[in-house]
């Protein structure tokens, strides 16, 4: 496989507490996973969103100083959220944070209601891509060029300076969330050191042909663009956790990130790293 196998995991920073939350990226830190992620929403998913839920860059840059070796991002950031040049800033503080640990995650957002309670525009879903191509454009020339200029459909800039620039040069890896297959993964194809989305093995099998023949159109090998996974779990037995995992890497997932609750036992982390994340390492 051209990308070495890593581990992550997501604690998305909902209807749970901080304290909990840090002790997991902390404990993930410790045990040698490769990756760890908040998330980028404003009201919960998928429960009630009348719940509690953090913000997601201002808790990625507190957990950036409570690590050390983790490697770190939001999974995804919602495109819609921010200006772009907005962004393309606060990115580079976490990296500046961080020591240059920073993975940029970026999609073109769609949760609808979070938008509607806070009079945020929802363009439709062609819009949304075409922002989302737009912004990572920008932010790519924020981030290597003395002066960006920029004009596009939804975002410009004129003589832009931006300074300081990320630690990682020429800029953090980019991961773009994205599954849809006519256009979405056309963008991941232009513009991404690593994929993620949802999805079974043969999901990906198939989705990986789709970006393999987007980036054919461009010329660009599509072994260069990493591919991961986000699953949720409980962390169940070992055989089943074994068999998933050899399931994803068979099809050339090797980034197998865990959404994982803030109440989350440690030692459940402690036991996965130790019986089964090491036997693939």
């Amino acid at each position: 496989m051209s990308h070495p196998v890593r581990f992550g995991i997501q604690v998305p920073q909902q209807n749970g507490d901080w304290n909990d939350m840090l002790g997991l990226w902390q404990e993930a830190d410790s045990l040698g996973f490769d990756t760890a992620w908040v998330f980028d929403h404003f009201l919960p998913i998928f429960s009630d969103p009348t719940g509690p839920c953090l913000e997601g860059w201002t808790a990625l840059s507190a957990l950036a100083m409570a690590t050390q070796r983790v490697r770190l991002g939001v999974m995804v950031t919602g495109n819609t959220y921010r200006h772009p040049a907005v962004l393309a800033k606060m990115a580079t503080t976490v990296d500046i944070i961080s020591n240059g640990r920073l993975i940029f995650g970026i999609g073109s957002g769609w949760f609808a209601l979070e938008h509607e309670a806070y009079d945020i525009p929802f363009p439709t879903t062609g819009e949304r891509l075409i922002s989302l191509d737009e912004s990572i454009t920008l932010i790519k020339q924020l981030w290597t060029q003395q002066q960006a200029n920029f004009t596009g459909r939804h975002h410009h800039l004129h003589d832009a300076p931006f300074e300081p620039k990320p630690i990682q040069q020429p800029h953090p890896p980019i991961l773009v969330g994205a599954g849809g297959e006519k256009v979405a993964l056309g963008i991941v194809a232009r513009h991404a050191d690593m994929w993620n989305s949802f999805g079974t093995p043969e999901t990906f099998r198939h989705k990986i042909e789709v970006l393999a023949d987007h980036c054919s159109h461009i010329d660009r090998d599509p072994d260069e663009i990493e591919k991961s996974v986000l699953i949720s779990t409980t962390f169940s037995s070992d055989h089943n956790m074994r068999k998933l995992i050899e399931g994803y890497l068979a099809v050339g997932v090797t980034h197998i990130v865990f959404s994982v609750s803030p109440s989350t036992e440690p030692q459940l982390l402690r036991h996965f790293a130790q019986d089964i994340m090491a036997t693939f390492r």
